[in-house]
């Protein structure tokens, strides 16, 4: 095969394409991604946000403290080098539900790896009189939203601009692969890297990793009241992307997975805001995506098992704008200098699946 126009051929510009293609460009590497305007993605749904304590226990998130500071000079910069807002740094304001939960939480914080992401300042409850907050509540930091949207597009603009973004709807079929390189549309590259999110399940050459789909939908609404921020964050999430605007989410559901809003999950979600917002709300409307998830929580990164000039990354899950600046630094890393990737998101964990 001829020389190489391009090094990598990333399939897809979700978060996860996108994280790739700016470590690679950093890098020095040379690439084309390849984007489909036309089509779905769960990245443009996703209300971004980044919580460094979840669930109903108030857990950690998995590699937090290796996440976040990265994904914060990750975001910085681009913020920069594009010219526009992404990154929101925003306080979460967990409401306690009852007096025991109260209990539990405080008696939680006295743990320093949890105390670091709790606010010393005063409980800010008294401030958000459109919630309901009868017993206090927790506010944690080193929290946001990073606005997804804004940043592919103009992550896309720039890609455009230096000729390394192709606007296309990809086919399987166009890719020819050989030892010596992959042929897409008449241009040769070093490696093809798969980064289709939820349209990984189509792709014959990891159709055999176990992702586990879910469909989740989200609100927009317009509350009577200006909103202070704060995301609130009690079963569901009341995002203020504005003064008077927010974003509330997110149902998890399994069947049908498409890309519909459903009168079930708008009214879910509903039933959840009010227990959670004191005031009335005007609908604006309601957005739906799958999630590419995996049975085991952790992404999908790494070299297919027969073909090292095909890769994957993807899994990313629900912790997208975390986990994607941090491991697309791994995995390029792990692609250019042969550096090992994290055995936990290695697709080395599932190669018995291929062989089987």
């Amino acid at each position: 095969m001829p020389q190489f126009e391009y090094e990598y051929l990333i399939i897809g510009q979700g978060i996860g394409g996108t994280s790739v293609a700016w470590h690679l460009y950093d890098l020095g590497k040379s690439f084309q991604i390849v984007g489909d305007s036309s089509m779905p993605s769960s990245s443009r749904v996703a209300a971004g946000i980044f919580n460094p304590l979840t669930g109903k226990k108030l857990v950690k998130t998995w590699l937090a403290d290796d996440l976040f500071p990265y994904a914060k000079s990750f975001y910085g910069n681009l913020q920069e080098k594009l010219a526009c807002k992404l990154m929101h740094l925003t306080p979460i304001y967990r409401p306690f539900r009852s007096i025991e939960e109260q209990n539990t939480y405080i008696a939680q914080t006295a743990d320093p790896s949890i105390r670091r992401y709790i606010a010393d300042t005063p409980d800010p409850g008294h401030e958000l009189a459109y919630i309901h907050a009868d017993f206090g509540g927790l506010e944690v930091v080193q929290s946001g939203w990073i606005d997804l949207p804004v940043l592919l597009d103009a992550s896309r603009g720039y890609f455009q601009q230096r000729n390394l973004y192709v606007e296309a709807a990809f086919d399987a079929a166009d890719i020819s692969r050989t030892e010596e390189g992959i042929e897409w549309r008449g241009k040769r590259f070093k490696t093809v890297i798969f980064s289709q999110g939820f349209f990984a399940l189509e792709n014959g050459w990891f159709d055999w990793l176990p992702f586990t789909p879910v469909k989740g939908q989200i609100l927009e609404i317009t509350p009577d009241v200006l909103v202070k921020p704060y995301i609130i964050n009690q079963g569901i999430f009341a995002l203020p992307v504005a003064e008077n605007r927010m974003k509330v989410g997110a149902t998890y559901s399994w069947d049908p997975l498409d890309w519909e809003a459903t009168e079930a999950a708008t009214a879910e979600l509903e039933s959840k805001l009010k227990g959670l917002l004191k005031t009335g709300y005007t609908l604006i409307g309601a957005q739906a995506g799958i999630r590419p998830s995996v049975r085991d929580r952790r992404p999908l990164i790494g070299v297919h098992p027969e073909f090292s000039n095909v890769a994957i990354f993807n899994g990313l899950g629900t912790k997208g704008v975390t986990l994607a600046p941090f491991f697309a630094k791994e995995f390029c890393n792990h692609l250019i200098y042969g550096k090992e990737l994290n055995p936990l998101v290695n697709i080395k964990r599932y190669f018995s699946l291929y062989f089987r």
